[in-house]
């Protein structure tokens, strides 16, 4: 019965972890740019315009790879990159006191976990039901069945 759900639960899990990467893109970074490069040079970021930009990239481009298990393991790259950066300049919780400082631990330790969970993509792979998964499946398959592959594709 587990084995019927592990494609599906995969899938349903890559979706859950990288919504908030993409959402982070879409909904904040794009539409209010001017506003999150001003935030990013208050707090020391270096050359704030041009990093939102990659940042951008990487969240995009990281979270749908990883969403549709395409090259899932450098979309985990991007993500964990991204998780990095976010975290030292964004949670300082080490320079804080009192509630400001359970606040940002608290939010450097939830971005600690994502960091986590993108170290298990790095070291799995994107899993069932990817991308990836029916490339594989596509090259390692005998010649005949490669043939039913390529039938099946165009039609």
């Amino acid at each position: 019965m587990f084995q019927l759900l592990r494609g599906p639960l995969t899938v349903l899990g890559r979706l859950l972890l990288c919504t908030i990467f993409f959402m982070a893109a879409v909904g904040n970074k794009i539409p209010h740019f001017s506003d999150v490069a001003k935030v990013m040079e208050s707090v020391g970021v270096p050359a704030p315009q041009f990093l939102l930009a990659g940042a951008i990239v990487f969240l995009l481009v990281g979270s749908l790879s990883v969403i549709v298990g395409f090259k899932g393991r450098i979309g985990a790259v991007l993500l964990l990159t991204f998780l990095v950066l976010a975290s030292y300049y964004f949670h300082p919780f080490w320079k804080l006191e009192g509630q400001a400082q359970q606040e940002q631990m608290i939010q450097f330790m939830k971005n600690l976990s994502m960091m986590g969970a993108m170290l298990f993509v790095i070291a799995n792979g994107s899993g069932p039901m990817s991308v990836d998964s029916l490339l594989h499946k596509r090259a390692t398959a005998p010649a005949d069945e490669r043939e039913t592959f390529a039938h099946t594709s165009v039609a």
